[in-house]
């Protein structure tokens, strides 16, 4: 049963008319025959029941994953709040007060409510809002996190980006709202300098898992900003996850007890920023500068693939924000390394047709190939930009598009998806590929060129871009007849 309603006064029947029209399942149990039939005129599912017996409650509705208590009068409610309590431990109650609500009302039902609105003080399209769909989804996460017993590891994915950093900490905080512990965890380094300025402006406490660690004192797994273990996280593939948050467009099947994946949106902040709406809870000021730089970031100030639930997510934190932490992010200091890419990456540059490609070598800072790939999308002519580096074990990609109508998540899980994880969105994607696949057999000497020459050739074969075939035909043994790595 997705919502079972207790009472329905007044309250409760101008709640149960905007629920009726939604998808899911819905239960009305009154002990009033004459408001049974009036409901059931009306289309609704309703029942003669004692809403003050919880065995007779589970034995008409079976579980429920929430309940709204919406009986004619505040001591009915304070009552029917306590049995839905008692009834359904696990479950979001949603309990309604009238306009005869006293601080003694108040105080009693939310003892036992997860959520008390005061009617008096609430509008209508509050309720509707709490109670509908998107209410559906917070209660379901709020019921998983609620049945975890111990610790939950909110892992990011590697090298976070400040979006998957606040949304892990905001899901952090959603998870000690419903009683679990959590702790923020990811692998990899947090290299660039406006990632490490949100961590230690903000004092996040973040854990660095290192591959292969034991991860025996986690109860539970939740993914935000990714959605599959073993993908773009050091997790075991194997891992059992609980949750899944994301925005990103999935590949391939994601299982979890608890999944929103929303493409339709432009960064995870927001979908945390909706979870902590939902349940009341409002962020503290360190939470709320990261939530919105996080959803600045990742639609690049408002200008890519944004959507009104990103604004009005905007909206909600802005007042919660401190502005100075987020001047100080946007403006660290800049390393030598971070430089020395930049310009290697422009002095290495191959243009055909509208597209750049660079290799810049050896590279310790990962987070610089990006920083490199957006300098380079300016330059005119170029309206597709690919940046690649490498170090002992990994050839990290990092590439870009504007008013184009490729995909780039699409292009380079085409053009690397078959030997290495590739992924993102349609104008900002990055891959990683195991260096030993593409050098095996090589000099170290030819390691770099080597490299260069197969990461760019599969890129423009993908795009269909015809190339010189004179370095086909030298990186043959790797490419194939057909562009694909033998």
């Amino acid at each position: 049963m997705d919502r079972l309603v207790l009472g329905c006064g007044t309250i409760g029947l101008s709640l149960v008319e905007r629920l009726a029209g939604r998808p899911g399942s819905l239960l009305v149990l009154v002990d009033d025959e004459h408001r049974v039939a009036s409901l059931r005129e009306e289309g609704v599912d309703a029942r003669d029941v004692d809403v003050t017996d919880g065995a007779a409650i589970r034995a008409v509705a079976g579980d429920a994953d929430s309940v709204v208590v919406a009986p004619d009068g505040s001591d009915r409610a304070r009552e029917l709040a306590r049995v839905a309590r008692e009834t359904y431990p696990g479950a979001f109650v949603l309990a309604c007060l009238g306009y005869d609500a006293t601080e003694a009302h108040r105080t009693a039902v939310a003892e036992y409510a997860d959520r008390t609105v005061d009617v008096a003080g609430e509008s209508a399209a509050y309720l509707d809002e709490r109670a509908g769909d998107r209410g559906i989804r917070t209660r379901k996460l709020q019921s998983v996190l609620r049945n975890l017993e111990g610790t939950l590891a909110v892992v990011a994915h590697d090298n976070p980006d400040p979006d998957a950093i606040a949304s892990a900490v905001g899901l952090q905080r959603v998870a000690e709202a419903a009683g679990t512990e959590a702790e923020v965890c990811y692998y990899g380094e947090i290299s660039h300098q406006e990632n490490r300025a949100l961590v230690n402006l903000l004092e996040y406490d973040l854990r660095n898992l290192s591959p292969g660690e034991d991860l025996s004192s986690f109860a539970g797994f939740a993914l935000v900003d990714h959605s599959r273990p073993g993908i773009n996280d050091g997790l075991p593939r194997e891992t059992p996850i609980d949750v899944v948050i994301d925005h990103h467009p999935p590949r391939a099947p994601v299982e979890a007890r608890f999944v929103d994946l929303r493409s339709d949106v432009g960064a995870t902040s927001t979908l945390v920023t909706g979870y902590l709406d939902q349940l009341g809870v409002e962020p503290a000021a360190d939470l709320a500068t990261g939530l919105l730089y996080g959803i600045l970031t990742d639609t690049q100030g408002f200008s890519r693939e944004v959507s009104r639930p990103d604004f009005e997510a905007a909206a909600r934190l802005v007042e919660h924000v401190d502005s100075g932490a987020i001047e100080r992010i946007e403006s660290p200091s800049v390393t030598a390394e971070t430089l020395d890419i930049v310009a290697g990456a422009i002095g290495n540059r191959r243009i055909e047709d509208d597209v750049l490609t660079t290799g810049v070598g050896a590279i310790s800072d990962r987070d610089a190939l990006a920083q490199a790939a957006d300098r380079l999308l300016e330059m005119e002519g170029v309206d597709t930009t690919l940046v690649f580096g490498y170090t002992d074990d990994v050839v990290y990609v990092s590439a870009r598009s504007r008013g184009t109508e490729l995909d780039l998540g699409e292009a380079l899980r085409d053009a690397f998806g078959q030997i290495g994880s590739a992924g993102g969105h349609a104008d900002m994607a990055g891959a990683q590929i195991p260096v030993g696949i593409l050098v095996e057999e090589t000099d170290e000497a030819d390691r770099e060129s080597v490299i260069e020459e197969i990461v760019t050739e599969r890129f423009f074969e993908t795009l269909g871009i015809e190339l010189d075939r004179a370095a086909a035909m030298v990186y043959g043994d790797f490419l194939g007849t057909d562009g694909a790595l033998d």
